[in-house]
């Protein structure tokens, strides 16, 4: 049984020994792929690390994740850039708009998600898509930018099933993650009328521990729980799950 992890934050765990024992627990549950999304400038150099060590299962993305955007943000955008000629990546990512925080910032979030899409069209990459309340926002921008070469994963998907259509019709998957083992999330309502063909899993590691970690640090070893519920959704058996899900992580990085 091969699992892939589509979206995980291991390189914030340093220390090699511990990330070490983090990797070993996921090879345990069949989980050997695992995609970092980058997030600010200062991420680059520990996803290298991480990707370094072990080439065979990380896999790095590059991009500015919505919260580190701020009036400033060409400057970082253009340094975050200038790095991705001396390094492997597999998709412009994590990207998008978060108003979770502070909506004081959308113009700049529109502004950096937009110019990150083009980024990914030059370069024919997938983009992987932060949403945070602001499903309007995002849509938004795909709507302006769509065309046969913008395809990628809606990160955490947490929407409702005409959010999860209109995901699919413009050329993403579904990026299902710890929520959905979540009672009274309601997304295993949502999947039901979604073909498990348009799913990726992920674990957005350290956060969104699913059942029975809820409330703890997430890793990325905890994808098997996610992908046993996904089994159970579908009345598929789990190693079915692995393969389809994994078959449309490779679709969708080429690797």
């Amino acid at each position: 049984m091969l699992l892939t992890d589509t979206h995980t934050h291991l390189y914030y765990e340093t220390d090699e020994v511990k990330q070490a024992a983090l990797l070993q627990r996921c090879f345990d549950q069949g989980i050997h792929r695992l995609f970092l999304p980058n997030v600010d400038v200062a991420s680059i150099s520990r996803i290298d690390e991480l990707v370094s060590r072990y080439p065979e299962n990380c896999f790095a993305m590059s991009g500015l994740h919505p919260c580190e955007v701020s009036e400033d943000y060409a400057t970082v955008l253009a340094e975050i850039k200038a790095s991705i000629p001396a390094r492997k990546i597999y998709a412009i990512g994590e990207i998008g708009i978060d108003l979770h925080w502070d909506k004081s910032t959308l113009k700049y979030q529109q502004e950096a998600f937009a110019e990150q899409i083009g980024w990914a069209k030059e370069m024919g990459l997938p983009i992987v898509i932060h949403c945070r309340e602001a499903f309007d926002e995002v849509f938004e921008v795909l709507e302006q930018h769509k065309d046969e070469k913008l395809f990628g994963i809606l990160h955490c998907f947490t929407g409702n099933l005409e959010q999860a259509k209109r995901c699919i019709d413009l050329g993403f998957y579904l990026g299902i993650g710890g929520v959905l083992t979540y009672k009274k999330a309601g997304l295993d309502l949502v999947l039901y009328d979604v073909p498990l063909e348009h799913l990726v899993l992920e674990t957005d590691s350290p956060y969104l521990a699913p059942v029975p970690f809820r409330g703890k640090p997430n890793e990325s070893s905890y994808l098997i729980h996610i992908a046993k519920k996904v089994a159970e959704i579908y009345q598929r058996p789990l190693e079915e799950v692995a393969e389809i899900t994994t078959a449309n992580s490779r679709k969708i990085f080429n690797v």
